[in-house]
Order: C-alpha cells, then sequence, then structure tokens
C-alpha cells in the first residue's frame, strides 16, 4: 500500500502559535528578522571557512557542515510558516507535509550526530595533541562528516514513513506550526502503537548515544584541561567548553521534553513552544556560540573585509562617455 493512498486527507492545516489575527503581522516581521539573521549568520559562515585556507582544519571542517545543517534546518519550515501567519487559509499538501516532517526528522538526527563528531575532534585535540593530524587526518573528517547525513536520512525516511502510513480521518488540523510527528500521531485514527513506540525508541537511542559521546568527550577535556597550570589558560578554555555545553543543553534539553514522552493533548501544545527553542534558537545562537567569538574566526572575517574594501577603493571610477 503506498503511503497516499493509506489516507483520505488530502491537505493538511497548520494552526501555528496563535488563533488570534492581530499578533499575526507581529509574529510574521518577528519570525522573519530571527530568519534573515540566521540565514546570514549560518551562510556567512559557510563562505567564510572556505575561504580562508587558514581554516581548512578539522575543528572548522565540522563547524561548516554545522553552519550547512542548521541552515538547511531552519529553512525547511520558515517559509511555509511565514506565509501561513498572512495566509487566510494555512494549508499545506500531504506530500508537502510527509517531505516537511522527512527533512525535519533527517537534518535533526544528521545534527546530533555532527555534534558529536565535533565533541570527538575537540577531545582528540585536546587530549592526544601529538597524534592529532593522524586520527583527524582528511579521510577520518570525511567519514565523521559523512554518517551522521547517510544516518540521519535513512532513519528519517523509514520514521516519515511511518507516520504516513497511518490514517488520517478525524481531523485535517495540525496543532503546530510545522508537520511534527507528536500532532501527526494525535490526528490518526489508526493503530498508532508502532509508530509511537518507533519514534520513542529512535529519539530515546539517537539522543542518549550522541549525548553521551559528547558527555564523555568533555569530560576527558574538562579533566585535561585542569591538569594545566596556567589560570589564565584553564578560564579560556572552561569559557569555550561552557559555552559549547550551554548550546548543547538548550538543543537536547528541549528534545528530550518533546520527543520522549507519548503524545498528549497537553504534551502537543506545550511542544510548540519546545520547538521554538531548537528550530529558531539554536540555529540563530551557534554561529556566534560556536564560531564568531572565535579570534582564528573574527581574524579571517576582518581579513575577507579587508580585501574587499581595498578591491573597491582600487577600482577605477565610473565615467559616462561623452
Amino acid at each position: 500500500m503506498s503511503i497516499r493512498n493509506a489516507s483520505a486527507v488530502t491537505e493538511f492545516i497548520l494552526l501555528g502559535f496563535t488563533g488570534r489575527p492581530e499578533l499575526q503581522p507581529l509574529l510574521f516581521a518577528l519570525f522573519l528578522l530571527v530568519y534573515l539573521v540566521t540565514l546570514f549568520g549560518n551562510l556567512g559562515m559557510v563562505v567564510l571557512l572556505r575561504l580562508d585556507s587558514r581554516l581548512h582544519t578539522p575543528m572548522y571542517f565540522f563547524l561548516t557542515h554545522l553552519a550547512f545543517v542548521d541552515l538547511c534546518y531552519t529553512s525547511n519550515a520558515t517559509p511555509q510558516m511565514l506565509t501561513n501567519f498572512l495566509a487566510k487559509r494555512k494549508t499545506i499538501t500531504f506530500a508537502g507535509c510527509f517531505t516537511q516532517c522527512y527533512i525535519f526528522i533527517a537534518l535533526l538526527l544528521t545534527e546530533f550526530y555532527m555534534l558529536a563528531a565535533m565533541a570527538y575532534d575537540c577531545y582528540v585535540a585536546v587530549c592526544n595533541p601529538l597524534r592529532y593530524s593522524v586520527k583527524m587526518s582528511r579521510r577520518v573528517c570525511i567519514c565523521l562528516a559523512t554518517f551522521p547525513y547517510v544516518y540521519g536520512f535513512s532513519d528519517g525516511l523509514l520514521q516519515a514513513i511511518l507516520t504516513f502510513r497511518l490514517t488520517f480521518c478525524r481531523s485535517n488540523v495540525i496543532n503546530h506550526f510545522y508537520c511534527a510527528d507528536p500532532p501527526l500521531i494525535k490526528l490518526s485514527c489508526s493503530d498508532t502503537y508502532v509508530k509511537e513506540h518507533a519514534m520513542l525508541v529512535s529519539a530515546g537511542v539517537n539522543l542518549s548515544n550522541s549525548l553521551i559521546i559528547i558527555l564523555a568527550s568533555y569530560a576527558f577535556v574538562t579533566a585535561a584541561i585542569l591538569r594545566i597550570k596556567s589560570a589564565e589558560g584553564r578560564r579560556r578554555a572552561f569559557s569555550t567548553c561552557g559555552s559549547h555545553m550551554l548550546s548543547v543543553t538548550l538543543f537536547y534539553g528541549t528534545l528530550f521534553c518533546m520527543y520522549v514522552r507519548p503524545p498528549t493533548d497537553k504534551t502537543v501544545k506545550e511542544s510548540k513552544i519546545v520547538a521554538v527553542f531548537y528550530t529558531f534558537v539554536s540555529p540563530l545562537l551557534n554561529p556566534w556560540i560556536y564560531s564568531l567569538r572565535n579570534k582564528d574566526v573574527k581574524r579571517a572575517l576582518k581579513d575577507v573585509l579587508r580585501r574587499n574594501t581595498v578591491t573597491l577603493m582600487a577600482m577605477p571610477p565610473i565615467t559616462n562617455k561623452p
């Protein structure tokens, strides 16, 4: 049985954040601003890290992929959401909903293991610096960056297919601003036992596995930092590590709240608020937390701006020929 034939629903209605019409233009302006800043930050980071050859190291290699994932992640749901803020009929097609749900889950899982790869890279750099170039060779880095994409899009496809093989005959109104698993499960009038348990197992296993890698890596890193004799060196190292852990805590904490629970009317309503953090806040802050506070990135940005300024000043003025 095909995915399309499993449901009598041809389109869904996304309720969004609020049903109050007077708030829609304000929310549109707010989220449009957040989206543009997120696009500028992540796209600018990808371009900058590729332009400066001094930043072609494993750490910045993974930062480039993280910025790319965040860029795709926030672009998956935001355009539809912004359109719905100003539209009278806040609808999305069945195929569009499936695609949005699939890409969302796939990129979510990809980010889990990309963050884990970044934590492992930090562990090798701090705890085994003499063998860093061997352990984090180009081949190893490519493998560590490829695995999150392959695994994320494979498991994401399985989860999306399980969701959209359900029968949706009660209602087509999704109490969310994008096509998320929990509210879709609540709409189904068929047996959701397999899907609910598959979602809980996938969320629990992937959250736990990636978080264990991150916490174990930072535990070794912290132990190595504590052995640094310089107080200033320890302070700077802990400051950087603390920023990374803050981002990881925000990202993983909100996801645990949303996915590692059976979907109910209460949790579906709460998930809209929780989803704002990992859909908008995390991609917005990541360029600043992971990169723009870094001295190497700041120096590269200044060099690029300086080169462009010099180039523009050296260009001959445009004159109108008689």
